[in-house]
Formats: C-alpha cells, structure tokens, sequence
C-alpha cells in the first residue's frame, strides 16, 4: 500500500512538474514576441522591447529585413519633444547631451528596455501597448504610453500608431516644433540601393530616382525634401527589398551607417524615416498610419498608387474615435473606412485628442 502511494505520489509530482514546464514555455513563448505567418510574409513584434517590428520575411525563409543590432534600431516609434536639455547629473548618456525628450519603443541608449503593458493578437492583426525609454536617459520610463497595432496584408504591412503623453516634467518647456520620424525603420545594409521619386509630376509613372546613399559618417543621414510619392525604399541588386509609405510625409531622411552587406544583428545599417515636423505638448495624443511593403521597386511603387488613388483606405484614429469612443480605439485592433489615412497632430483637433 506505502509503494502503491508513493508510486501515485511519484506519478502525481512528475503530471505537475510537467504542466509547470509546459506552462512556463506557454508563458514564454507568449513573452518573448507576437508573430503573424500569411503564407506571403512572416513578422515578428519584439515583447522584450516594447512591441517594436524586430522581424520581417518571407514566408519560406530564415532571413530578416529588419536591422536590430541595439535599442535604436528595428522599426518602430520614436518621437521628440521640447528643447535640448542637459541632463548629466541625471544620468545622461553624454553622447547624446544636450538632448530634447525622446520616448523610444523598443528602449532607451544604455539597453534597458521598454516594459509591454498589454498585447493580444487576432489572426494576422496583432496590437501592442507599452511604456517607453527615454532614449538618453538612464533606465528611465517615459510618462508616456505607446500603443501599435499590426496588420499583416499579404506583402503589405499596415501599421497605426498612437502616443499618448502625460507628462509633468516642466524642463523641455512646450509649443515646440520638431521634427518626428513617422516611422523609424531600419532595414539590413544589404539592402543597399536606396529608391523613391523625387519629381514634380507624381502619380504620373514618371521615372523614379535612385540617389546616391548618403553615409552617416558625413554627419547627417541624407535629407529629401522633395518624395512627392510619400515612398522610399532600400533594395538590393535585383531591385528587390523593403519600402515605406506614410501618405502625410514629404520629406524624407535616409542613408546607411556603416557598409553594406549587413544583416539584422550587425552593426551596419540602412535607414529610412517618413518626417514631419510637429508640436508634441506634455498632455497630448499623437497618432498616424504607415505601410511597409516588400517585394519589387515596380512592387512597391504600384501599392502606393493603388491606395494613393483609392476612394476609401483601411484606417483607425479620428474618424473612429467620433463613431465608437476613445477606449474603443484602445482595446480593439479594429478599421473602419474613411477618405485618407488618419494623420492628426497634437496642435490639431484639442477637444477631441487633448488630455487636459
């Protein structure tokens, strides 16, 4: 009788053991990141670092277009506020001081990373929520949140944005414009062949432009005040890569830190940000949508004049918000159709998009 219990005890022990290591992995797998496969491109959001795009590929394969060397990089949110303070006594990175308020997604310039307050996912639609790093701070959170949600669209990646501010630092002062990237992306170098239009008669099929890329080591990444389409992309020999399309922007940042040939772990990068100057005051919401595209130059040229031209666009923000409420927009990756991409700065629509 004392074997049989022991012997059930020993079974019972090793059924629990079991089901705490199967949970632990569920619980892990969960953690790390949120993946979505349509059978045409895979994407990964990294959950160690604030949601942030850290993966894109095809489907069938093991090589990424994204470059996630350091917090800096991936794809995702950055944004900046205020005038440049210096914050050394505070903990500065003195590499980057003076410096204005910068809330990154993924973490800030010492590797701490950004804490993921809530995620879910729904088939190809994933959202994620997360409390930022100031970029040169040391270990210290935004008083910010940011949310994202992800939609995977057969070679189209549609992403909306949102930062929502509350902070009560009285340092940065306000009614500052600045330039936002809208958003930070940053390809492999091996995709080394930077493309756009840079002319006068967009929509037109006018022959696009391949300038020269501008190295960061000139000091400056390479400025294009003149993307009259709202696409830039970096592609390889064979015209093949990764575009991004922000509908609201003209001017334009790119270049490559570093050589080409690089992967996603290297040091060397490509780059590409949609910019737009904008005033971000210490209680507002700021949102926007975006589009990444991979496949061809001719690929990615013809998405943008397929919904450059469409009578209505899959959207979030405004035009939702009036129609389903605020804590709507902030629980359920959900579209609605409307005339353009929502865009709305945080010196637009006050009553709507201001805290106070």
């Amino acid at each position: 009788m004392i074997g049989r219990i022991l012997l059930k005890n020993k079974t019972l022990f090793f059924f629990f053991i079991l089901s705490l290591a199967f949970g632990f992995s569920k619980i892990f797998a969960q953690t790390f990141e949120l993946s979505a496969n349509d059978g045409i491109l895979k994407i990964k959001l990294d959950l160690t670092r604030g949601g942030a795009i850290s993966y894109i590929s095809l489907s069938g394969s093991s090589r990424s277009l994204v470059n996630i060397h350091d917090n800096g990089r991936y794809i995702q949110q950055s944004y900046y506020a205020g005038k440049r303070v210096d914050r050394r006594a505070e903990g500065q990175n003195p590499s980057w001081s003076p410096w204005s308020w910068n809330p990154v997604q993924a973490g800030d310039s010492y590797g701490n990373r950004s804490k993921v307050l809530d995620y879910r996912q729904n088939g190809d639609t994933l959202y994620v929520k997360s409390i930022p790093m100031l970029w040169d701070m040391n270990n210290m959170p935004a008083e910010a949140e940011m949310e994202q949600w992800t939609i995977l669209k057969g070679n189209v990646i549609e992403v909306h944005n949102k930062l929502t501010c509350h902070r009560t630092d009285n340092i940065y002062g306000e009614n500052i414009s600045d330039s936002q990237e809208l958003p930070a992306v940053y390809p492999i170098s091996a995709l080394k062949n930077l493309y756009t239009y840079l002319g006068n008669s967009p929509f037109k099929n006018d022959t696009v432009d391949n300038p020269p890329v501008v190295n960061l080591s000139s000091g400056f990444w390479g400025r294009y005040p003149n993307v009259s389409e709202h696409w830039m992309a970096f592609v390889d020999n064979n015209k093949w890569g990764i575009g991004v399309y922000n509908p609201n922007s003209t001017y334009f940042i790119a270049g490559m830190a570093g050589s080409p040939g690089g992967e996603a772990y290297s040091s060397s990068t490509s780059y590409i940000a949609p910019t737009r100057r904008e005033i971000l005051n210490k209680n507002c919401v700021f949102e926007y949508n975006y589009d990444l595209i991979v496949g061809t130059v001719n690929e990615i040229r013809q998405f943008v004049y397929q919904v450059g031209h469409a009578d209505t666009y899959p959207c979030y923000g405004m035009g939702f918000l009036k129609k389903y409420g605020r804590m709507e927009l902030t629980t359920k990756p959900q579209r609605h159709s409307c005339k353009r991409y929502i865009y709305t700065g945080c010196n637009r629509s006050r009553s709507i998009y201001d805290l106070t």
